[in-house]
C-alpha cells in the first residue's frame, strides 16, 4: 500500500502508516496475500460477532433469506483462508505485520467461538443493524469486482488502495449498517401512495404478465424515474448539494458507487419505487430487480475497460457511466440514466464520444474535504455547483 499524500483522509493515512513498508507488491512478495488475510480477517471476526449478538447485529429481512446450514461452513472457510494466506504472507515477506494482523484476527475470529457459536431462536421481527448484510455484500463484491479490476483495468495505474478508498469503505459500511432504517425511508413513499391511490384493475393486469416482461417493464418504469430525479439532483441547488458527494470522487472504481450520501438515497429509491408499487408488479420480477440494480450499479463505476459492441446502445456500461462522472466540461450534466441509455438520447442528454474514455472525474475546481463525516455533514453548508 504506497505512502499516501497528506490531502488523504486521516484513515488513508493511518492504515498507511499501519501496513506500509518498503518491499514490493507483486505477486509472490506476500504483500497480495497479507491483505487478503487482514480482509479475511476483519470480516471473520465481524461475522462472529454477528452470530453472537444476531438480534442486534443482523438485519431481520436478511436472516430470513440464509440459512445457517451455509452460513457456518462460509464462515469456517473465511477464518481459515486468513489465517493461512496470514502465514503464507509472513512466511514471504521481511516485515510480518500483514501477516501476523491477519493471523491474529483468525485466531481471535476461533477463540471466541469461530463457526461453532450456538445461536439461538431469533424472533422475526425486530431492529437490528445490518451488519450481516454489509460482510456478505462486501465478501461477494469484492471477490468479483476486484480481480476484474486488476485483470482488465481502464486505468491500470489505479490501484485498488487508490486516495479515500477508506472513505468510500465508510459509505458502504453505513449504508448497509443502516439498511433497515434506509428501506423503511425508502419504502414508506411507496406504501402511503399504494393506500392513497387504487387501481386494481390496472394492477392485475400487470400482475398478470409474463415474469419477464413484468421485469423489463420494471427496470423501464424504475430508470424513468431514476432519469427524472437524477437530472433534478443536478438541476435543484439545494439536492446538488446532496448529490455532489457522489460525484466528488476522483476516482472511479467499484468501490466508488458507494459514495451516496443518505438523503441522496432515500430521496432517489423513495421516488423510483412509488410507480412500482403503485403498478402491483408481482414479487418475484422486483426482487429479480433489486438483484440487477444491486450488481449494475456497482459494475459501470468499476475500473474495467469492457467494451459491448451494439449493447452499449441499449444498456448502461461502464464508459456511458464513468463519462457521467466527468468533470470535462462536454460531459457535464449528460448521461443520466442508470440502465437505458436511449433515455438520455431521448430527452437529449447523451454524451459518449467514439471510443473515448474520461480522463478525470470529480468536480473540478470545485473541493469538498475528504472523509466519510465531512460528506456527512458538508451537505448542510454551503456548496457551489460545479460550472456555476
Amino acid at each position: 500500500m504506497p505512502t499516501p499524500p497528506t490531502g488523504r483522509p486521516a484513515l488513508d493515512r493511518w492504515l498507511a502508516r499501519l501496513f506500509d513498508d518498503d518491499e514490493k507488491t507483486a505477486f509472490g512478495s506476500g504483500w497480495a496475500s497479507g491483505t487478503i488475510a487482514v480482509f479475511l480477517g476483519v470480516l471473520a471476526v465481524g461475522g462472529v460477532a454477528c452470530f453472537h449478538l444476531p438480534e442486534a447485529l443482523t438485519y431481520p429481512g436478511v436472516r430470513a433469506v440464509y440459512a445457517l446450514s451455509w452460513i457456518r461452513p462460509l464462515l469456517a472457510t473465511v477464518i481459515g483462508g486468513a489465517f493461512f494466506f496470514g502465514l503464507l504472507s509472513a512466511l514471504l515477506r521481511r516485515r510480518k505485520v500483514l501477516g501476523f494482523t491477519g493471523m491474529g484476527l483468525a485466531l481471535g475470529a476461533s477463540l471466541l467461538g469461530g463457526a461453532t457459536v450456538p445461536v439461538a431462536g431469533v424472533e422475526a421481527g425486530g431492529i437490528g443493524l445490518g451488519l450481516d448484510w454489509f460482510l456478505l455484500n462486501l465478501f461477494l463484491l469484492a471477490l468479483i469486482f476486484v480481480p476484474l479490476e486488476r485483470a482488465f483495468a481502464q486505468r491500470p495505474s489505479q490501484s485498488t488502495f487508490r486516495p479515500s478508498w477508506t472513505t468510500d469503505v465508510m459509505h458502504f459500511f453505513a449504508s448497509h449498517l443502516l439498511v433497515q432504517m434506509s428501506a423503511w425511508l425508502t419504502l414508506a413513499p411507496a406504501a402511503a401512495a399504494t393506500r392513497l391511490v387504487v387501481a386494481p384493475q390496472v394492477q392485475d393486469l400487470v400482475s398478470a404478465l409474463p415474469w419477464a416482461v413484468q421485469f423489463l417493464l420494471i427496470v423501464l418504469v424504475a430508470d424513468l424515474g431514476e432519469y427524472t430525479m437524477h437530472r433534478l439532483f443536478h438541476r435543484v441547488p439545494w439536492l446538488w448539494r446532496f448529490h455532489a458527494i457522489h460525484h466528488s470522487s476522483e476516482a472511479i472504481d467499484w468501490l466508488a458507487g458507494s459514495r451516496l450520501h443518505l438523503v441522496d438515497v432515500v430521496i432517489t429509491r423513495g421516488f423510483t419505487f412509488v410507480p412500482i408499487a403503485l403498478l402491483g408488479f408481482a414479487d418475484g420480477p422486483v426482487y429479480a430487480y433489486l438483484v440487477f440494480v444491486s450488481f449494475h450499479a456497482v459494475f459501470i463505476h468499476a475500473n474495467v475497460r469492457f467494451r459491448f459492441g451494439r449493447a452499449e446502445g441499449f444498456i448502461v456500461t461502464p464508459r456511458f457511466h464513468h463519462w457521467h462522472h466527468s468533470c470535462e466540461a462536454d460531459a457535464i450534466d449528460k448521461n443520466f440514466a442508470v440502465h437505458l441509455p436511449w433515455i438520455d438520447r431521448l430527452f437529449g442528454t447523451y454524451y459518449c464520444p467514439g471510443d473515448r474514455w474520461p480522463e478525470r472525474y470529480g468536480l473540478g475546481d470545485a473541493r469538498i474535504p475528504e472523509g466519510y463525516w465531512h460528506h456527512l455533514i458538508e451537505p448542510f453548508k454551503r456548496i457551489g455547483k460545479l460550472g456555476s
